[in-house]
């Protein structure tokens, strides 16, 4: 660039005094001018207007401290364009100014300035220098530009990764909280001593010997129901015959009432006898007593909640008692008492000796 050369020489002698005063004074109003436009250029504030502009559209990604986040490649990229906008109106500008003040300074000066064609030359050379290492700068941003958008797309599907990760990190340790939070209440819910892995196992095989008891305990219960089931079905049998047993005798009292029986106390006297022998068999616990066949008698006794059968066998045709059963009765507990009286043939009195064997236990 070619220096501008002094205006005024100072130096002059004094033949021209009024030209010079004139000169001086057109010189400092040409200075203040400068000063003015200098001051008025926006190329001096270009730099803090860089660092302070603010760009659209990017009030949501800036950090907490201030700072640019650039999180999302589609805002740094319009982040950029902005910028090129930006540099190439303020280069704009200093071009404008800076002709300007070359402008106005080849007008005011009095010599024409010296443009030789070595200058030329030079500038020329220079132009070719800045035009070639600007092409250069072009293709390296141009290929890093293509690297930019060719790794884009990765880096959005690593962004989208991010944010997914994000979000399960979030939900993941809402879940903590959530699970301290339960784990809080129920320590403070069930305090110490609280139930351990041992005691866990011990109480469960606990739990399983009950269960086991109570399902032999529920098997019994079952077969007890059976048990008084039959029995239930073989009393009703019984009430039938016994209802029918008493609608003949019944029948038969009335038959004999009606033929006016000779010796009236005979009515009484069945009565009687009924009464008396249903108070014997309350008073010896007799449930039953019944033939099952001519030489078989099967008596039914109940001794503390419990039923004692005895069958007494005879001889046909006599009145010798052959063999006698006990049942409800452990074998142990009667010993030789049947057999004993079996020999004897004493059946009251083997009837009484297990009674009283039983009652004893």
């Amino acid at each position: 660039m070619i220096e501008p050369t002094p205006i005024i020489d100072l130096t002059t002698s004094g033949a021209a005094g009024t030209s010079l005063a004139a000169h001086l004074i057109t010189a400092k109003n040409l200075q203040a001018t400068l000063d003015d436009a200098k001051a008025g250029l926006r190329i001096v504030n270009a730099h803090a207007e860089l660092s302070t502009h603010t760009w659209d559209g990017i009030e949501e990604w800036v950090g907490e401290d201030g700072a640019l986040g650039l999180k999302d490649p589609k805002i740094v990229e319009s982040d950029v364009q902005a910028q090129i906008s930006f540099l190439r109106k303020l280069k704009f500008l200093y071009l404008e100014q800076n002709a300007k003040d070359k402008y106005v300074k080849t007008i005011v000066s009095d010599d024409a300035p010296l443009v030789t064609p070595a200058l030329n030359e030079e500038l020329r050379v220079r132009n070719e220098e800045k035009k070639a290492a600007l092409r250069e700068h072009k293709a390296k941003l141009a290929e890093r530009r293509d690297d930019l958008r060719a790794l884009s797309g990765f880096v959005e599907e690593d962004y989208k990764k991010a944010q997914a990760l994000t979000l399960q990190a979030s939900t993941l340790s809402q879940k903590i909280l959530d699970a301290r939070l339960s784990l809080t209440r129920l320590r403070q819910a069930h305090p110490h001593p609280r139930l351990t892995i041992t005691t866990a196992n011990q109480q469960l095989d606990g739990q399983v010997e009950e269960m086991q008891a109570l399902d032999a305990e529920l098997a019994d219960a079952h077969e007890k129901i059976a048990t008084v089931r039959e029995r239930i079905k073989v009393g009703t049998a019984d009430v039938e015959k016994l209802r029918s047993v008493r609608a003949e005798v019944e029948k038969a009292v009335e038959i004999g009432a009606g033929e006016r029986v000779e010796d009236g106390r005979v009515t009484e006297l069945y009565d009687w006898f009924s009464t008396t022998t249903l108070t014997y068999h309350a008073l010896v616990s007799l449930l039953s007593a019944h033939s099952e066949s001519d030489n078989e008698l099967r008596l039914t006794y109940r001794v503390h909640e419990r039923e004692i059968c005895i069958t007494l066998l005879f001889i046909p045709n006599t009145r010798r008692l052959a063999e006698a059963r006990v049942e409800g009765v452990e074998e142990h507990i009667i010993g030789d008492v049947v057999d004993a009286h079996v020999m004897e043939n004493d059946v009251s009195g083997l009837v009484w000796a297990v009674l009283a064997r039983a009652r004893t236990t």
